[in-house]
Order: structure tokens, then sequence, then C-alpha cells
């Protein structure tokens, strides 16, 4: 017998859709063009073996996919016999997305297709000070980028990622690394565009993006967690490929999430946040010698996590335990995230992960050390690099991936 968290749903008497009798219809062009887009190319044979249904249903789903232009028909494939099936391909070709991505040191964009493969190169910024600024350096690469050539096709929207409080309406209410308050970035991105804008917490777009890649091997359901380690730390959590936002989008906020009470003081204004030891500022201040527990390094003065883990590569002793120390501390936060949501996989990405082979085995030490997170089993850790783009992939999944939602049915 099933348990009840796994059969029972509660029906909210004031908010719900009765099912139609084109529900199952809804929900099945969902499955295919679902099919579509992660078994590319696939014939409508094959779709309906998938699917376990009769061609003509299958059929009948194609065609409706085909008119809303959300697939298409390409190439003729290989048959033993008889003629030679159609491949279907998700609609890539005549429109784009354009993903931004904005910390306190860099801005970046990129215009890719609706399954989020890059159509230029990245362009990249010093982020400005002033919002007005930068929303209006934003407009002017977008239209730069969209220009061409070659021909990207008509643009669906802007994705952007921004560290931050990120309310459901795309308002950054408190960004302490960019220093945003009660900032409409959304409605301001709209103006100066012309252009549809989603605007998100960056890891929460992070973990969008790898539960939606187009071929991606991230869990289906449970829990899956991304962390990101950079200016701050983000995390994001995805629950059955579905955001975890709380009442106020502001579920995840665990680089807030306090260490020590009497540790170094934090971007957010508290003490001892888990953001305080494991961000890039972080890594630097504790090599560098500000941070009390550390004395003082020569010629440390200019020194970027770059040249932290350059200098451990090379085997230098301060910054090897610098990076040791770091581990520990990441290792303390990720034991938290085990113990709220419990997740299957946790992904981790940022500077840090290029020296990930340094201190993995550290985290892995002191997340053994937890009695907790042992009886629950540790979660399969993954790193994202930087040259995946985690924060622009994710920025474009917010664009593309409603068209790949279920569809919703009370």
């Amino acid at each position: 017998m099933s348990r009840p968290r796994d059969t029972v749903r509660r029906i909210d008497p004031s908010a719900f859709r009765v099912a139609r009798r084109g529900t199952p219809r809804e929900i099945n062009r969902q499955i295919a063009l679902n099919l579509i887009r992660s078994r590319q190319p696939v014939s409508r044979a094959e779709l309906a073996r998938l699917m376990g249904v009769r061609r003509g249903v299958v059929s009948r789903l194609v065609d409706e996919l085909l008119e809303a232009r959300l697939v298409f028909e390409g190439e003729k494939g290989d048959s033993p016999r008889g003629r030679k099936p159609m491949h279907l391909h998700i609609e890539t070709r005549r429109r784009c997305v354009v993903a931004v991505d904005i910390s306190a040191s860099q801005t970046a964009l990129l215009v890719t297709d609706l399954m989020a493969q890059p159509l230029r190169e990245v362009a990249e910024f010093a982020t400005p000070l002033e919002p007005q600024v930068l929303v209006e350096e934003v407009a002017r690469t977008v239209r730069r980028m969209l220009a061409g050539p070659p021909e990207v096709g008509n643009c669906v929207g802007i994705g952007v990622a921004v560290s931050g409080v990120v309310d459901l309406a795309g308002c950054v209410r408190y960004s302490p690394t960019l220093g945003f308050h009660e900032l409409d970035l959304q409605q301001m991105l709209q103006e100066a565009t012309r252009l549809p804008a989603v605007v998100e917490n960056s890891t929460k777009a992070c973990v969008l993006g790898q539960v939606w890649a187009a071929r991606g091997d991230a869990p289906v359901d449970g829990p899956v967690a991304f962390v990101n380690l950079s200016d701050g730390v983000g995390v994001g959590v995805a629950v059955d490929g579905k955001l975890l936002r709380g009442a106020h989008n502001v579920a995840g906020e665990l680089g807030h999430v306090p260490l020590n009470l009497y540790g170094p003081r934090c971007a957010c204004g508290r003490r001892g946040c888990w953001e305080a030891y494991v961000s890039k500022r972080a890594i630097v201040a504790r090599y560098r010698g500000t941070d009390p527990s550390w004395p003082a390094s020569a010629d440390s003065s200019s020194v970027t996590i770059e040249h932290v883990m350059e200098r451990a590569r090379a085997g230098e002793a301060r910054a090897l335990e610098t990076l040791r120390e770091t581990g520990y501390f990441l290792s303390c936060g990720l034991a938290t995230i085990v113990k709220v949501v419990d997740p299957q996989r946790i992904y981790v990405g940022g500077e840090i992960t290029e020296v990930w082979d340094l201190i993995g085995p550290v985290v892995r030490e002191g997340l053994g050390e937890d009695n907790v997170v042992c009886q629950a089993g540790e979660p399969e850790i993954l790193t994202v690099g930087l040259g995946e783009y985690p924060r622009l992939r994710g920025a474009a999944a917010l664009i593309s991936t409603p068209a790949f939602a279920a569809a919703v049915v009370s």
C-alpha cells in the first residue's frame, strides 16, 4: 500500500480547475512535446511506441504541435522497409531567447535558441552601480546581439538571473551584493527593450536550467539543489522539476543561515552566515589575513580568488589550507541543505569548482562527520564549471521551460 504522502493531494476549494473533456489531450500533448524534446530526432512511430498508444493518436497530437509551431518535421530517417519516416524536432529555427546574468562584478548576455543552445558569443561588461545605467547598457547590448548577422529569429523574451531576493513579479526586493532595494527590474527591462522579461534569483534559475536541460540527467522526481559559490552564496531547490519558492519566493536562502553567531560580518548585515565563510570574498579574506582568525599574509593586497587557486595548485601551504578550510565550511552548509530538503543530488557551481579535486575530499570528510547526514545517505554532488554558463543557461530556461511544463490539472 502506498504511503499517504505519495497519493494524497489537497484540493483548494477556493481556487481550483475542473477537468474538462480536453484535459487528457492537453496532458498527452505535453508528454509528446517533452518526449520529442528529450529524444529528438524522433519519428511518429517511435513516439507512439514510447507513449504506448496507437499511431493515429500520436499523429493527431503531433499535428496540433506542428500547428502551434512547437515542433517541425526534419530530414527523413532510415527504415528497413516501406516509407522513410519524417523525424520530429523542437522548433528552434525562428525563435530565440536572450539570457542575462547580473552579478556584482560582471553582467553577461547570451542569445540562445529555445533549447538553450548558444546562437551568439557571450557579451560581458562590468556591472554599473546605478540600476538605470545597468538597464540601459543591457538594452543596448540586447539590441546589438539581436541585430546579427546571422539571423537568430524572433526573440520571445529575456530571462534574467540576478543575485538577491526576487519576488514573483520580478522585483528585486533586496540584493546585498548588488545593493538593490525594491528595484522593479522586470518592468524596467521590459520598458527599455520592448520585450517580455522574466527576472528570477540566479540560483533558482540555475537549478531550473539543470532539471530542464535538453538532454539532462537530473533526477526526474524528488528534490534537487544547486549551490552557487561566487560573490555571494545562493541555493536553489527544485522538487519534481518545480522550483521551491515558499510564500514570498525566499525559500532556499540558506547562504544566509548562520554557522557562527559571532563570525565574520556578512553582506546581509548579520554575522557568521554561511556566505561569510565560503564566498569568493570570504576565501580571499582568510587568505589575506583580514579575517582575525588568520595572521596577515605578505604580498596579498591585490589577491583574487584566482590567485588563491593558482597558488594552491602550485603547492603553497597557505593557499592549500585556505581551500581546506573552505571545504570544511562548505560541508557544514551542505549538511544543512541535506537536513532541510534531503536532495537526491546537489550541483555546485562557481569559481571554486576549478579546484574541486583539492576541496572535494574535505567536503566529503566533513559530511561524513555528521551522523544525521550519514543516516540519510550522502547526496550525489556534481560540479558545474564556469564554462557551462549555469547562470546564463538558467536565465534562458526562465523563458523556454513554460512551454514544456506539465498541464495544470486540479
